[in-house]
């Protein structure tokens, strides 16, 4: 069962929408007790980093959360501000984050950049997937998905990023650490490239 955790933040909705198009069995968690069945788990989030984890630490969900990943190793997807919370920490804020994967998470900075390049990072880019992902089977070279961040995810362990992207320069924009994924763009807004990322995750 996939299982979309609700902790307040994330296109909720639109996940839903798509699994169920998939024909994929999905459901929304927004207590503790609805994450039982779960087999695997859609983290989504929008917004300011230490607003998103406040909301999660709040939720109640948390400690299960961290038991079904770590302990009983089931598949989770973190997307947008929901894989940049796998990481220790952020520069946009003060919390620390889930600490699932190690890695920061970096305001762009363009000063030194001859380009011109406007935060946020919003619209269509393309993506190099890494051949050898499941998460990423069947997705081409320059595959374009939907972005909106100001911030970027550093990886300390490099090879565990399965996909880059270049605004300015080029960073890590899907992570993989065992049954850990992280996507910085949103699939759910990316038609047929975001649908097949959506089922093959559906599918590991």
């Amino acid at each position: 069962m996939i299982t979309i955790i609700d902790y307040g933040l994330g296109n909720i909705r639109a996940f839903h929408t798509v699994f169920e198009r998939l024909k994929v069995p999905v459901k929304i968690a927004g207590s503790a007790h609805d994450m039982k069945d779960a087999t695997k788990l859609i983290l989504p989030g929008v917004g300011a980093f230490d607003y998103a984890m406040s909301k999660l630490n709040a939720s109640g969900m948390r400690e299960v959360l961290d038991d079904k990943v770590l302990n009983e190793k089931i598949p989770v997807l973190g997307i947008c501000v929901g894989m940049q919370m796998l990481a220790k920490s952020s520069e946009e804020g003060v919390l620390p984050g889930l600490g699932w994967i190690d890695a920061e998470v970096k305001r762009f900075d363009f000063a030194a950049s001859a380009e011109t390049l406007q935060l946020p990072h919003m619209g269509w880019n393309t993506i190099q997937p890494e051949p050898t992902s499941l998460l990423m089977e069947g997705l081409a070279p320059e595959s374009r998905f939907y972005f909106l961040h100001s911030y970027y995810f550093v990886n300390n362990q490099v090879s565990e990023c399965i996909a880059t992207t270049s605004y300015g320069l080029t960073f890590c924009s899907a992570v993989q650490r065992t049954n850990i994924y992280g996507v910085q763009f949103h699939p759910e807004k990316s038609h047929s490239n975001g649908m097949k990322l959506l089922h093959n995750f559906a599918k590991l």
